[in-house]
């Protein structure tokens, strides 16, 4: 993987498995370069998935976790904790390794606007494109990119690299991810940005990584709808 950001903020289309990649990369920054870990949630337009349902098991590892009160709930409300405006602002926060959960599609992508600012100045951090080939409305590299261009306009903070996730669910074979290569390529050669890695179901990481260069092996949160649902 590239150098670490102390910043590494993770956005895409809605069911591209982004959180799901963001949890597995903060657990990944505890386990290998230790000292403070925070997630910040921004995907405050009530997502498939909560980084919420995982904040017992993250707190046993050590890594905080900062989500709106209304995470789980129906409600559309943009407010976050104090706790989120400390992390990329104060100074005393430079040594915590932030994992940022960006909202799904540009609308979620609006609320990192208040954060951008701070992010920019300092000057250290990563935007990681997540997509996912198996989904709707990015199932072509063409309205893939179409997608991300919305997502960097409505955040005002370009990516840096992609992450291909293409997974369909439980059932993906390493066969499968194996396919979605040439598309993750196409991606980013149209981005102009480098692939930062593939990410697969942990099963899979023996396999797929003696095939691919770099491989981040994900254990799967909860699903909340059935992937059947999604697609």
């Amino acid at each position: 993987m590239s150098p670490v950001k102390r910043v590494t903020l993770f956005a895409g289309h809605y069911g591209s498995g982004k959180t799901n990649v963001a949890l597995n990369y903060a657990r990944h920054l505890k386990r290998t370069v230790g000292g403070e870990v925070a997630v910040a949630d921004l995907d405050i337009v009530n997502p498939y998935f909560r980084t919420k349902d995982s904040a017992d098991a993250l707190a046993a590892e050590g890594i905080s976790l900062v989500v709106s009160d209304y995470a789980n709930s129906n409600v559309d409300f943009p407010a976050m904790p104090r706790e989120a405006y400390a992390l990329f602002g104060a100074e005393d926060a430079r040594d915590v390794h932030v994992v940022v959960d960006v909202g799904g599609d540009d609308r979620g992508a609006l609320a990192l606007g208040r954060y951008v600012e701070d992010i920019r100045s300092e000057g250290n951090y990563e935007m990681l494109a997540v997509i996912n080939a198996s989904r709707p409305l990015t199932e072509t590299p063409a309205d893939t990119v179409e997608v991300l261009r919305e997502i960097e306009l409505a955040a005002h903070l370009p990516f840096t690299g992609i992450v291909n996730n293409t997974n369909f669910g439980q059932v993906t074979t390493a066969a499968d991810v194996m396919a979605s290569v040439p598309y993750a390529e196409e991606v980013a050669a149209l981005m102009a940005l480098p692939v930062r890695f593939t990410s697969c179901d942990r099963r899979l990481f023996s396999e797929l990584s003696a095939r691919l260069g770099e491989v981040f092996p994900i254990d799967i949160q909860k699903l909340y709808y059935q992937l059947a649902d999604l697609v």
